[in-house]
């Protein structure tokens, strides 16, 4: 099935001049192979912070701000929003590419029936490309996948977890893993009880990353866990690309339902800094890093 965008390369349109690294602070990543480059020309770089992990954030948007189509369609996903955009798939795959952790809350995982959270899996043709430049990074062959589930109620047989060259961790609560730990487990996956009070909280999240040795952690959402790590000011750069479909304003208002909360009440939100635009078609790719 060809997909929109097919094949379309990621142009800049504006960047930021970059600054100096803070007190020597390493960067991850640079200019790209040339397979990769040949859809993304220039640098892709992630500054690491010195005192915890990095964590970046990705989504898809519509024009009219929907990120997630709610209870009513509960098998879409990001792909129904971007319009199953190859470009968008593409700016994913490179985001994998340079993550040591992918994070994911348990409703992404259970959307995604087949998925894995790997740049191969969105891009088989490129899969010698991508274990080459994490190879040269530094890397190990695929990230860590880490999925947020306080109740402990996924299917460990997932692709996704349980796809043996993928280490893979379920963080929950106390009675959460005891439901897991009741199932037989692939070798792959391990489960970490860090949550309290019913919840898998943003401090327990960070520090299962920092366990795993993690310098740079990708969190692919949904909006509820990206709100939990926003809301504890650990989200330090957002990528968001915004694809040409608009919802209508009153599905919107119903749909978006499903994200209210998950930010700051009263007002109370971070300012961010617009570093990147890129553009393949009709979809936008903004990069922001957000205010510490």
């Amino acid at each position: 099935m060809e997909r929109r965008s097919e094949g379309l390369a990621l142009e800049s349109l504006w960047h930021a001049p970059e600054t100096a690294p803070v007190d020597g602070a390493a960067v991850r990543g640079g200019w790209l192979p040339p397979a990769l480059a040949a859809r993304f020309a220039g640098e892709l770089a992630m500054p690491l912070l010195s005192e915890r992990p990095t964590i970046v954030a990705n989504f898809v948007s519509t024009v009219d701000g929907v990120v997630a189509l709610g209870p009513s369609e509960p098998a879409a996903g990001g792909g129904e929003i971007s319009g199953f955009s190859d470009a968008d798939r593409f700016m994913m795959a490179l985001l994998r590419g340079l993550a040591d952790v992918v994070v994911v809350g348990a409703g992404t995982l259970r959307v995604g029936t087949r998925h894995r959270w790997t740049a191969p899996y969105l891009f088989p043709a490129l899969a010698a490309d991508f274990a080459a430049w994490r190879a040269d990074l530094g890397l190990a062959l695929q990230p860590t996948l880490i999925v947020v589930s306080a109740s402990g109620n996924v299917d460990p047989n997932h692709p996704g977890l349980s796809a043996p060259d993928v280490p893979a961790i379920v963080a929950t609560t106390p009675a959460g893993a005891a439901r897991l730990d009741a199932r037989p487990l692939p070798a792959n996956l391990s489960v970490a009880a860090v949550g309290v009070d019913g919840r898998v909280p943003a401090g327990a999240i960070l520090e299962l990353v920092r366990g795993t040795g993690a310098r740079l952690a990708l969190c692919e959402g949904g909006p509820h866990l990206f709100g939990e790590l926003l809301r504890a000011h650990l989200i330090d750069e957002l990528f968001l690309t915004v694809a040409p479909q608009i919802v209508g304003r009153d599905a919107a208002a119903q749909r978006l339902a499903l994200v209210e909360g998950t930010a700051f009440g009263g007002g109370q939100g971070r300012w961010s800094k617009l570093v990147a635009v890129r553009r393949a078609g009709d979809d936008l790719f903004l990069r922001y890093r957000l205010e510490r």
